[in-house]
């Protein structure tokens, strides 16, 4: 995949050239903020729910997954692919209307391994999920 050509200090741009994904972007992803320090994003609760109307676990795993594993291509640089080995989310409130905003910060930035948590939040800024993923850097070839 080819990088794109942004400035390096607009960060942001530099994610938004790159695309989020077809599935993020089904669910109503939006870039917030993006550093090398941490990386923010938004989505919408309405159309991202479960049956009973909370807001679907797997949608807080795409948020985070989403964030991490962009971050973490920033942080490997061109010629090098960061690829999801793990991922985890412990959900401990339910957001019912509104949106959810994710932000992102390294636990580990290695040359080799990457971790993020990817803190979740409601409107009101209340915790709602928390999701852990490491990512694992290769070359391009």
């Amino acid at each position: 995949m080819p990088e794109p050509s942004v400035a390096p200090q607009d960060e942001l741009a530099w994610a938004q050239a790159r695309g989020i994904g077809a599935l993020a972007e089904k669910m109503g992803f939006e870039w917030l903020e993006f550093t090398p320090d941490r990386a923010v994003a938004r989505m919408p609760v309405e159309g991202n729910t479960q049956p009973v109307g909370l807001f679907h676990g797997g949608a807080y795993v795409v948020l985070g997954e989403s964030l991490g594993s962009m971050h973490a291509n920033f942080h490997a640089g061109p010629g090098r692919l960061a690829v999801g080995v793990d991922i985890n989310a412990t959900h401990t409130r339910s957001a019912t209307s509104g949106s959810v905003t994710g932000v992102c910060t390294p636990l580990h930035l290695g040359r080799s391994v990457t971790v993020h948590e990817i803190v979740v939040t409601d409107d009101e800024g209340r915790r709602c999920s928390t999701v852990r993923i490491t990512n694992h850097i290769r070359r391009i070839e």
